[in-house]
């Protein structure tokens, strides 16, 4: 127990730069208070005694604002920053080495009494608002971008951005033993905007090749990343 409880607090140290010793992690952190009751709740859950574990889980959720059924299966060095708003269903599997941000829902798409929340292998972030839907598996070394919106499986070393989650491989990335979590949850590719900017440089090569080597009229096109043009009030 205490070596779990030691892997747990240096989980927090490692991932989070604002912790600064592990008495004050212990005290202040309330994915840490979440994780450890879930644990308790778990062996009760598993132990027959449901009524208790949720009872457990509940009142963990009225003070740490997350919620963890106690069914869920987590797996060691979970990590939950800021953690208000998280919600882990009950037949969600998480794996070692995972981070998840506020406001993220491991949910399930299933009224049956089966398998319906998603399984996260080792590994992976999970960005603040994200939404993790249904039996699917999140590969290891996987990063999901803040608010998408994930109802496919994920193959490992990829990014998830988007409504509905567009997957990006990571060609070449693998994660190395003892790597310290990618935490880069901010530095997402934009996959509707680079597929916009291919479409218009497409466009363009066509009207050069029908009006005999002249372009058409300019499009609207980004400077850096940022769109201009006239009045757009609605």
């Amino acid at each position: 127990m205490f070596k779990t409880i030691r892997e747990d607090v240096q989980s927090v140290l490692d991932r989070d730069p604002a912790a600064r010793n592990a008495f004050e992690v212990m005290l202040c952190y309330p994915g840490l208070h979440a994780v450890w009751i879930h644990r308790i709740t778990h062996k009760l859950w598993k132990s027959g005694f449901k009524l208790l574990a949720r009872w457990l889980s509940q009142t963990a959720r009225s003070i740490t604002g997350i919620e963890i059924h106690p069914g869920a299966t987590i797996g060691h060095n979970f990590f939950i920053d800021h953690g208000m708003g998280v919600v882990i269903g009950e037949t969600a599997e998480v794996g070692d080495n995972v981070t998840l941000y506020h406001g993220v829902t491991l949910g399930g798409t299933s009224l049956n009494k089966v398998k319906r929340h998603p399984t996260l292998e080792d590994n992976v972030v999970v960005g603040a608002g994200a939404k993790v839907l249904g039996a699917i598996t999140i590969g290891a070394n996987s990063r999901i971008g803040a608010n998408a919106v994930v109802v496919k499986n994920t193959p490992p070393d990829s990014v998830v951005v988007g409504v509905p989650g567009q997957v990006v491989v990571r060609e070449g990335r693998k994660h190395a033993p003892n790597e310290k979590a990618d935490l880069e949850h901010g530095s997402l590719p934009d996959t509707i905007g680079d597929t916009l900017m291919a479409l218009i440089a497409h466009v363009e090569s066509l009207e050069k090749r029908v009006n005999g080597g002249a372009y058409g009229p300019p499009l609207h096109v980004p400077d850096h990343g940022v769109w201009h043009g006239g009045d757009f009030a609605i």
